[in-house]
């Protein structure tokens, strides 16, 4: 074998040695950090280490932006909007042949015109002719009480 080849193999093995160094550091970073985040206090410490490694799991599954098809905001408005039944409507009654009377016409369109509160005349006010309770007898009689008492 040559020198060069073996320099490259000792070169990759320092490599692999310092990556697994490297990994294994970062793992006992996680851990402390993970520790910090656990109270001092003797209970409830597994509880605490399984609730925050379910919660860093949670993160990591959350789906990303990349995975969401984007869609338009006009196209999502065209859906949402109702279509019109109009043409489609227009086209059925016209196509069919059958013709009603024009007496029966008549007689469901003068049913139909007075239904509507803006269709209903308006109901005539009644005048009222001021009366009053007591008798021009009796008025005679209050008037001669009152002044001639005074």
């Amino acid at each position: 074998m040559s020198i060069s080849v073996l320099k490259r193999g000792l070169e990759l093995l320092n490599e692999d040695l310092k990556g697994v160094a490297k990994g294994q550091k970062k793992k006992s970073t996680k851990k402390a950090s993970m520790m910090d985040q656990i109270s001092t206090n003797k209970q409830g410490v597994r509880k605490q280490i399984r609730r925050l490694q379910t919660h860093n799991t949670a993160r990591k599954n959350k789906a990303t932006v990349k995975d969401k098809q984007l869609r338009n905001a006009l196209e999502e408005y065209r859906k949402k909007q109702k279509k019109s039944q109009l043409s489609s409507n227009m086209q059925y009654f016209l196509g069919t042949s059958y013709k009603m009377q024009e007496s029966c016409a008549k007689k469901i369109v003068q049913q139909n015109v007075g239904r509507q509160s803006r269709h209903q005349p308006e109901k005539p006010v009644k005048k009222q002719e001021k009366q009053s309770i007591f008798t021009e007898a009796e008025f005679q009689k209050f008037q001669e009480e009152y002044f001639s008492k005074h």
